[in-house]
C-alpha cells in the first residue's frame, strides 16, 4: 500500500484516492495548489504557505472548504499517518466536479487533496558544484493576462519551458518576460550577485512571490548583504559574480553556467554558499511541530 492521502474529509490509501474525470481541475486546470516542506519533524513556513494558498483561491473566487486552522490540522495529521519527519506536502484545491462546459458555477463542491511524501529534486552534488541552466524561448505569462502570484493548476507555461530545457540537456530554464527581462525559472526564483549586492527580479515583472525567496532576502539582510529587487537582462546574469535559484523543493541551489557562459569563476560563490548554510540551519530549528512531543 502507498501513502495515505487526504481527500475531501477522508484519509484514503493512495490507490483509493480518486477524483472525477469531470473535475474542472482536470478538465481546465481550474484550481490552486501549494508545495510545502517538512524538516526534522517540523513544517517550515506552514502559515505563510497556507495564507498564499488562500490568497490564490480568493483571486479566482474559489472557496476552500476548510478554515486555515483546520487545513493546517489536516496537513499535520496526514504527515503523522504517513509517519513522516522530512517530507514534501502538496495541497491541491480544485473547482470540483461539473459538466463539460467552462462555467465554474456548475461546480458546487470544491475538491481538497493533501498528499505527503518524500522528495528530492536535485542530487546533493549539484549543491556543491552548481547547475548548468539554459534560457527558454518560452516567455513568462504576462501578469496582465494571468498573474503568476496565483499558483494555479495550469502550469503549461512552465512545462513548455521545462520541455525545452530537457531537450537541451539542462535541468532548468530561465524564463524572460515579454520585454526581455529575466523573470524566473520554470519552478524557482532567480538571484544574482553583483559586486556584493544580491539582486532578484521584482514581483511586477511576472514572477511568483516565492516563500523561499522571501526567506533568503531576509537572511541576506540579517548578514548585512545589500538586497535589490530590480529588472535586469541576461547580460547581467552572464556577467554576474554568482547566481542561484530558490524554491520550496529546490531550496537554495547554485548556478555555475548559463547558456554555456561560466558564472563568476565557475564555482559556488561565497554568498551563495553562506545562504545555503543559513537556510538549512533555519529549516532545522523553525517550523510547526508535526508530533506533539516535538
Amino acid at each position: 500500500m502507498g501513502q495515505w492521502v487526504y481527500l475531501n474529509g477522508e484519509y484514503l490509501p493512495q490507490e483509493a484516492a480518486k477524483i472525477s474525470v469531470f473535475d474542472h481541475g482536470f478538465l481546465y486546470g481550474d484550481g490552486v495548489f501549494e508545495g510545502i516542506r517538512a524538516y526534522k519533524g517540523k513544517v517550515f513556513k506552514l502559515n505563510e504557505h497556507i495564507q498564499r494558498l488562500f490568497n490564490s483561491a480568493k483571486a479566482i473566487s474559489l472557496k476552500i472548504p476548510l478554515s486555515q486552522e483546520k487545513l493546517k490540522e489536516k496537513i499535520l495529521e496526514a504527515l503523522r499517518r504517513n509517519k513522516l519527519q522530512d517530507a514534501y506536502i502538496r495541497v491541491v484545491v480544485s473547482r470540483g466536479e461539473g459538466d463539460l462546459g467552462l462555467d465554474p458555477a456548475k461546480c458546487p463542491s470544491p475538491q481538497l487533496v493533501i498528499i505527503t511524501d518524500e522528495i528530492s529534486i536535485y542530487p546533493e552534488k549539484l549543491y556543491e558544484k552548481g547547475l548548468e541552466v539554459v534560457t527558454s524561448s518560452i516567455r513568462r505569462n504576462n501578469p496582465s493576462a494571468l498573474d503568476p502570484r496565483i499558483k494555479s493548476l495550469n502550469y503549461l507555461n512552465n512545462i513548455l519551458a521545462k520541455l525545452e530545457a530537457t531537450s537541451k540537456g539542462a535541468p532548468e530554464a530561465i524564463m524572460l518576460n515579454e520585454d526581455g527581462y529575466v523573470a524566473e525559472c520554470t519552478g524557482d526564483n532567480l538571484f544574482i550577485v553583483e559586486k556584493g549586492v544580491l539582486v532578484t527580479p521584482p514581483i511586477w515583472v511576472g514572477i511568483l512571490k516565492g516563500i523561499t525567496r522571501d526567506v533568503v532576502i531576509e537572511l541576506a539582510k540579517k548578514e548585512g548583504i545589500p538586497v535589490e529587487e530590480k529588472v535586469f537582462t541576461l547580460f547581467s546574469v552572464y556577467t554576474s559574480d554568482e547566481c542561484f535559484l530558490t524554491g520550496t523543493a529546490a531550496e537554495v541551489i547554485p548556478v555555475t553556467r548559463v547558456d554555456g557562459r561560466v558564472i563568476g569563476n565557475g564555482k559556488v560563490g561565497p554568498i551563495t554558499r553562506m545562504l545555503i548554510t543559513k537556510f538549512r540551519k533555519l529549516t532545522e530549528k523553525e517550523g510547526v511541530p508535526i508530533y506533539p512531543d516535538n
